[in-house]
């Protein structure tokens, strides 16, 4: 069974290469006999593939598919047939790394469309397969030929407004998923995972590979590579260390029903039930008093040593400026727990 499969209109330069594809109806694990279509109306030759196609094989292709019983399908063949626009039919057998700019955005689709989750999808050497492109209301645009498509709109009264210089577009612009409010578009990239139920507010990211689960209020950010856990909410302002922004390997998540306050950030994964005080910061190495529930210092550990634990209080004391933990168990028996493997 192949990995995934679309159909995509998309983008080219003037030379014929790639900026972007938007694929409607992603497939994830399509069933041999699809594949077996393409093989036989595509000239498919097995592996991973981005065919271009043309009007009359995608009419051919559409038959065939109609025939197979996939009715949606066959119907967006039909449209793409009368596109203006390029097209690609893409067939990703196994997961392996991407080798064209149609690979990586039918994986991207994938995450935004619900059908894998980050971390779930191979997106390892994607950046030098993404071109870095003006985002306008008309559409993807190569760098070198903006001047000139920006001089052409002049002339023909038009005004071509660049909304960002950037190798990702904005997810809304391909995939609206059901049942979430983004306040501000342009601040979720497409291959975000946002979970049904989610709220993102005007100052509220989600980077690619990364996302929610669901019934969360977003007004911080969501590094790549961070999933943030059902009915968790992230306050204004506040930070999650991505693998792209000095996490390395690793993943930081955060679990079920946790709070992360105005301004605060944390460098490690989070447990279910956990909340960290507006305005402070966490990393690996931070140095944190575990308390007891007389408020007595238990001991002194490093933040990673509570990575992943459920129910944590974090804050800072506001006398003498020390990181402190406290749990809804008592830390006598958190403490027992972290060193039982010494």
């Amino acid at each position: 069974m192949s990995f995934a499969f679309g159909i995509g209109i998309g983008t080219q330069n003037n030379q014929g290469e790639w900026l972007e594809v938007y694929y409607q109806q992603p497939i994830m694990t399509p069933g041999k006999d699809l594949i077996d279509v393409v093989e036989t109306a595509l000239d498919y030759k097995g592996g991973n593939q981005a065919i271009d196609v043309k009007a009359e094989q995608l009419t051919r292709f559409a038959n065939a598919l109609r025939q197979l019983g996939q009715t949606d399908q066959a119907k967006l063949a039909e449209k793409a047939a009368e596109s203006k626009r390029p097209v690609v039919v893409t067939v990703l057998a196994t997961d392996d790394t991407a080798s064209s700019t149609p690979e990586v955005y039918l994986k991207l689709h994938l995450i935004s469309h619900r059908l894998a989750k980050p971390h779930s999808v191979k997106l390892d050497g994607i950046f030098g397969l993404l071109p870095n492109l003006a985002w306008t209301n008309e559409g993807a645009v190569d760098l070198n030929e903006l001047p000139e498509r920006q001089l052409q709109a002049r002339i023909e009264g038009r005004t071509l407004e660049v909304k960002s210089v950037d190798k990702f577009p904005q997810m809304t612009d391909y995939v609206v998923p059901k049942g979430v409010r983004i306040a501000d578009t342009a601040r979720v990239r497409l291959g975000a995972y946002v979970g049904e139920g989610t709220t993102v507010m005007h100052e509220g990211f989600i980077n690619f590979n990364a996302g929610t689960e669901g019934t969360s209020m977003i007004e911080g950010r969501i590094s790549a590579g961070v999933m943030i856990g059902k009915g968790s909410d992230l306050g204004g302002g506040c930070s999650t260390m991505g693998t792209l922004s000095g996490g390395g390997n690793i993943i930081i998540s955060v679990g079920e029903n946790c709070l992360l306050g105005a301004n605060a950030g944390i460098g490690i994964p989070l447990g279910d039930r956990c909340t960290v005080e507006a305005g402070l910061y966490i990393t690996s190495g931070t140095k944190v008093n575990l308390l007891d529930d007389n408020n007595e210092q238990v001991e002194v550990i490093k933040a990673r040593d509570l990575a992943g634990k459920n129910d944590l209080l974090f804050r800072r004391n506001s006398l003498t400026g020390a990181v402190e933990c406290k749990t809804n168990k008592s830390a006598i028996e958190l403490n027992e727990e972290l060193h039982a493997n010494n």
